[in-house]
């Protein structure tokens, strides 16, 4: 049976000048909720003028969602927001039902999405490192749905009696298996140095249509569906430009406003593949009211991760979902777009402008290439085919013996071909030359 659930979105008056539309958040929460599978029965926000410490709702609100509870057979209240270990208790005494925060229900939400071990692991750290700070004795009521991590329990299930220090220990094993995991990447990212494709990862707020992009542009199958945290664990496929030029796209996890600490901590390992990447594609959707202020929460997280976004080359602003744009707005954006050099209107579901974005992505790949010139003998085909495939021939003049080709080659491409002319000379096979 379908727990049902209370969203409430406490909007605290004297920060309003700073938080964002107060519907809009309470639809995003709406959305949470639904994604782990609660049945919303009721959503609201409340303004608070002043939180109240011991439960951050008043006695007359408190009675009032009370009330509703019962009436309407709720067994979960969703608070977007983050609540102090007591606050929660009081909660969930007045309401007669379990309580949990805006934090909890993310970690809800990636506990259930984990689909490989690195992901389960990086989750349940998080889940582990938010639980050991709510250790208080009144917990001991409280009963579980779900062995690990799980926060909304069930009827009939073990007491949550989790020791603090059996909590340290495991977190330590799970810091432990993630070094081991961190080790494992950067060995794989050093293999793809050495066939060095420039890797373009895809960032985002979460829901803003980066694995429905991801598969159009790769064929690939992930799972794309209008919903909060559809995927979590990143994907990587190699993708073919216009050129005849190979990069890895890579599609990670959704952002999302006010996303746990411990939860971005435990997900630094994935989250390197983005600080690695050559190209950054800041997938937006601009049919969402709030897509401003979520481009404003992307780009706070990836500063945490190192990337100054602004005025940066190397970040691409995909305004997505423009076929859900109005005709007036979408004019607008297009004019809008057209003073934003690194920005592409585009559609993933329908493909539109997609052509676009992979043409400006040849350009930018290419930005950083030099135009090399070489003499190699006609009898060395496979150094001439290698500049083929890695390189974009601008010119080739050949006579009986030898060929002098021009080719735009990227620094690290350049430096692979001159070992190769190295190897080959040494070892007394050609005496290929650069061109002066």
């Amino acid at each position: 049976m379908t727990t049902g659930a209370l969203v409430i979105y406490p909007e605290i008056a004297a920060a309003n000048a700073t938080q964002r539309d107060s519907a809009a958040r309470l639809q995003e929460a709406v959305g949470l909720a639904q994604a782990i599978g609660l049945d919303v029965r009721g959503a609201e926000s409340l303004t608070l003028n002043k939180p109240n410490p011991a439960s951050l709702i008043g006695q007359g609100a408190l009675q009032r969602f009370a009330d509703f509870v019962a009436e309407n057979e709720v067994g979960v209240v969703v608070v977007d927001a983050e609540l102090t270990p007591i606050q929660q208790r009081n909660l969930e005494r007045a309401l007669d039902c379990k309580a949990i925060d805006r934090t909890g229900l993310i970690l809800e939400i990636f506990g259930e999405r984990a689909r490989t071990k690195e992901g389960q692991l990086q989750v349940e750290l998080a889940a582990l490192s938010y639980q050991r700070s709510r250790l208080v004795r009144s917990w001991t009521h409280l009963e579980r749905q779900r062995g690990g991590f799980g926060f909304m329990g069930g009827p009939g299930e073990s007491q949550l009696e989790i020791d603090r220090r059996l909590i340290t220990d495991r977190i330590t094993r799970l810091k432990k298996e993630l070094a081991n995991v961190t080790r494992t990447r950067a060995i794989q990212r050093e293999s793809r140095r050495r066939v060095p494709f420039p890797i373009i990862a895809l960032v985002g707020y979460t829901n803003a249509g980066k694995s429905t992009l991801f598969n159009r542009l790769t064929t690939a199958a992930v799972l794309a569906e209008d919903q909060l945290f559809a995927t979590l664990d990143p994907t990587l496929r190699q993708l073919r430009l216009p050129s005849g030029r190979e990069v890895i796209l890579s599609d990670t996890v959704g952002f999302i406003s006010e996303l746990p600490p411990d939860l971005i901590a435990a997900f630094r390992a994935t989250l390197e593949e983005v600080t690695e990447a050559d190209i950054l594609l800041h997938v937006r959707d601009v049919s969402n009211p709030e897509s401003g202020e979520q481009k404003k929460d992307v780009e706070g997280i990836l500063a945490t991760l190192g990337w100054d976004t602004e005025d940066n080359p190397q970040v691409v602003e995909v305004l997505n979902k423009i076929d859900l744009l109005p005709p007036e707005a979408r004019n607008f954006l297009e004019n809008e777009a057209d003073r934003m050099p690194s920005a592409v209107l585009c559609s993933a579901a329908t493909g539109e402008g997609c052509d676009a974005l992979l043409a400006l992505l040849d350009a930018k790949i290419e930005a950083d290439h030099r135009l090399e010139r070489y003499v190699l003998p006609l009898s060395d085909g496979a150094s001439i085919a290698w500049l083929y495939e890695n390189g974009r021939v601008v010119e080739q003049a050949d006579d009986e013996l030898q060929t002098v080709i021009s080719v735009m080659l990227s620094p690290a491409d350049a430096k692979r071909f001159a070992s190769r002319l190295k190897r080959q000379e040494t070892a007394g096979l050609t005496k290929p030359r650069a061109a002066q």
